[in-house]
């Protein structure tokens, strides 16, 4: 199981795609939010705070993630190696999990320079306004549930093609979807009524409840079971495959 952890996560990085990938993210993100004027601009924003950093991020990690995860079975299946793989003796679940937590730690490295952009808001604070790090904190770990959920559904968008590019347009359908999707469901009445509930069913909910702060074990428990979820779907398709 390391030793697929380890393939999976110096594959990445021993070529430049890896570098390009985050950087990318970096640019994008920074540029958003410290250059280009707009509602995202920190600057214009008028308040010390990285709100428009984690209303941003939802959005570009679902296109990011992806793009991280879409080599993971799609290249093993182009290359002929997934029934070499497949046949070693490892459990599929380890496999799964060897390369869930591959590409996570990645994901995890490309938001680590972001944290600069705590000590820049710090800076920017008036001296009698104190950061609320509690929400700040919530944040952070609202991301890092919501890196898990994004890489759990890359990792079973890269199960169901050898082709990177379909793998990379599931994902970030399904991504998008899940973010996006359900909110847009619940504005549609359904028999001259709305459901409101619907928008429970979106990670949008979940993640804006614990940027605000409140942490609920019931928004826990929501990105962690969406995880487990595609992970255990991405397991049943190589088992498939395997027969």
């Amino acid at each position: 199981m390391l030793a697929i952890f380890n393939k999976e996560f110096n594959s990445f990085f021993s070529s430049a795609i890896g570098y390009i990938v985050v950087s990318l993210f970096l640019v994008s993100v920074g540029s958003l939010l410290w250059i280009i004027p707009g509602s995202y601009n920190i600057l214009d924003f008028g308040y010390a705070n990285l709100v428009p950093f984690f209303e941003i991020l939802p959005l570009v990690f679902a296109f990011l993630i992806p793009a991280v995860c879409m080599r993971s079975f799609s290249e093993e299946k182009k290359q002929g190696t997934m029934e070499l793989l497949l046949t070693k003796p490892i459990r599929t679940k380890q496999i799964v999990i060897a390369k869930f937590l591959g590409c996570f730690c990645v994901a995890l490295i490309a938001i680590l320079p972001t944290f600069f952009y705590l000590l820049s808001i710090s800076k920017l604070a008036a001296e009698d306004v104190s950061l609320d790090y509690g929400v700040i904190f919530s944040s952070y770990l609202g991301t890092i549930l919501l890196l898990a959920c994004y890489t759990a559904i890359g990792i079973f968008a890269s199960s169901l093609s050898n082709n990177q590019i379909v793998a990379f347009i599931t994902g970030t359908a399904i991504n998008l979807f899940l973010f996006f999707g359900w909110d847009s469901l619940n504005s549609i009445a359904f028999g001259n009524s709305q459901v409101y509930a619907l928008d429970y069913l979106g990670i949008h909910y979940h993640f804006k409840s614990i940027t605000r702060g409140i942490l609920d074990t019931r928004d826990i428990i929501y990105f962690l079971s969406i995880s487990v979820l595609f992970l255990i779907l991405t397991g049943l398709q190589l088992k498939r495959l395997s027969e």
